[in-house]
């Protein structure tokens, strides 16, 4: 097959394993890798790294990352490499959850073996193991965004008058759930999310002994 075929077919498949473009070419696996890497080809990340893409098909998002029918490549190399730049490049630092949905990957299934890895740093942050950059200067940075953007989205905690309110809510209604409790306080003037009353309940060691709530208010 002629080279400016074999060319277009890959970039009409978008993904090619070596196996079968070594069948295109005629030629052995090695000479098919070494054509690969005459044309800058990306390898997945996962499927340990059987695919390849060409550089014009990759269409890279933000992050530099591109999937394709369950195949995923990153512009910044194999697995260890994005996860090293992700990290470095990242402004608050990134739960494994957070770097799971970025990578399309379970955390568990890699996180583990990049531990000890001299570029990247876990560290346990408000009851949360984040991973920052290794370099000192960079991950506190991170880690300083971090704090301010979870202390941020912690609930507010209620006032001492509104804490009076809704104790006495809950002694004129001891099996009511939390949303239901927010909704009759409403109208008194006590504007308070259901995550704002948990913590003071919480706070106070109420919550299970007070409130017998359903389970979609946990």
């Amino acid at each position: 097959m002629h080279l400016s075929t074999v060319i277009q077919k890959i970039k009409n498949k978008k993904v090619v394993t070596v196996v079968v473009l070594a069948t295109w070419l005629s030629c052995s696996i090695a000479t098919a890798r070494r054509r690969l890497k005459t044309w800058r080809a990306y390898t997945s990340y996962n499927h340990n790294g059987r695919y390849y893409t060409l550089p014009e098909t990759a269409d890279f998002d933000s992050n530099g990352l591109w999937w394709y029918q369950g195949v995923f490549f990153s512009k910044h190399g194999n697995l260890k490499q994005t996860l090293v730049h992700l990290l470095t490049h990242s402004a608050q630092g990134l739960s494994g959850a957070e770097l799971g949905e970025l990578l399309g990957l379970e955390p568990r299934s890699f996180l583990s073996h990049f531990r000890d890895h001299p570029e990247i740093y876990r560290e346990n942050l408000m009851r949360r193991w984040i991973w920052f950059a290794a370099d000192p200067k960079i991950r506190e940075k991170q880690k300083q965004a971090r704090l301010a953007r979870d202390v941020a989205k912690e609930p507010r905690m209620p006032t001492d008058g509104e804490a009076v309110m809704i104790l006495v809510d809950l002694i004129q209604h001891p099996n009511s759930g939390l949303e239901q409790l927010a909704r009759r306080l409403k109208p008194k003037g006590l504007e308070l999310d259901v995550d704002a009353i948990r913590q003071l309940l919480m706070h106070h060691d109420l919550l299970k002994k007070t409130v017998d709530f359903p389970s979609s208010d946990v």
